[in-house]
């Protein structure tokens, strides 16, 4: 190896750890800084904040300012303190809503499961991928591999085509700008046929997987609203293909829309009118 390439290799793996460490500082500040409020102390101003985390005043106004900037913060404009924001709030609403749907939804796919006979998941969106927070077993001996936790490419799954429909443009457009690789001989990487399908979601109320992401394996999905009337999950029901049918989607779609909307209720969401298949 040259000289030359010895050093640029040298520059890559050692970028600049002084530089690293100091993001890394910042951050770790930043973090306990929000973690000073409390219930009793629910305003605090710069000194004190500096005097608590043991760090100059000037880190401490660099960082409010930029936590003020993101809405994690709010500056009590008569004494100049600073308060946990409301951007928190939407933060946490957000990790309760996960939690909300997890608890409420058990009963409702247990019984689903008994209903259909198939595996019956519950996914969440995160990045480009969906993450199976449920998934239920079939109780036939032919049965798909079952895993909570598992994850999988958001735009070639039922459940992911779900989720994205719940996304306003701007999100729906960043996230058209993520590699949509092959998974099988079926699978829509084309950014008009994935739009086109995600709004079918939102005409028909549910998706239909056929073998898009998984060779030998069908699913249908529908998804989960919350009290705000926003998509925050969605449910399906999965299985080998040699059982669900095509021809059988339009009759199961029904039930799984019905057993999504159960858990839209349960999480605050009122039914505005009717879906029709």
């Amino acid at each position: 190896m040259s000289q030359d390439h010895s050093d640029q290799g040298r520059k890559e793996i050692n970028r600049n750890p002084r530089r690293d460490s100091a993001r890394l500082s910042s951050v770790t500040t930043a973090i306990h800084l929000l973690k000073t409020f409390t219930l009793e102390e629910d305003e605090l101003g710069i000194s004190e904040l500096a005097k608590r985390l043991g760090v100059a005043k000037s880190t401490v106004h660099r960082l409010a300012t930029a936590l003020l900037e993101e809405g994690f913060l709010q500056q009590n404009v008569e004494n100049g303190r600073y308060r946990l924001g409301v951007g928190l709030f939407s933060l946490g609403s957000l990790v309760r809503s996960r939690l909300d749907v997890t608890a409420e939804s058990k009963h409702i796919l247990n019984g689903l499961r008994e209903k259909t006979q198939e595996n019956v998941r519950l996914a969440v969106l995160e990045r480009q991928n969906v993450v199976f927070l449920h998934d239920f077993e079939s109780p036939q001996t032919l049965r798909l591999r079952s895993g909570t936790g598992q994850v999988r490419p958001a735009f070639c799954t039922a459940e992911g085509l779900c989720l994205l429909s719940g996304l306003r443009e701007p999100e729906l457009a960043k996230f058209m700008n993520y590699p949509r690789p092959d998974r099988t001989p079926k699978t829509t990487t084309d950014e008009e046929g994935l739009r086109t399908r995600i709004k079918r979601v939102k005409k028909y109320g549910y998706a239909a997987e056929d073998e898009e992401c998984d060779e030998g394996t069908r699913c249908i999905a529908a998804p989960i609203y919350n009290g705000d009337g926003r998509i925050v999950a969605a449910i399906g029901v999965a299985g080998p293909r040699v059982r669900i049918r095509k021809s059988q989607f339009p009759r199961m779609a029904p039930i799984v829309i019905e057993a999504a909307q159960q858990i839209s209720e349960r999480l605050g969401y009122s039914r505005r009118q009717p879906i029709y298949i």
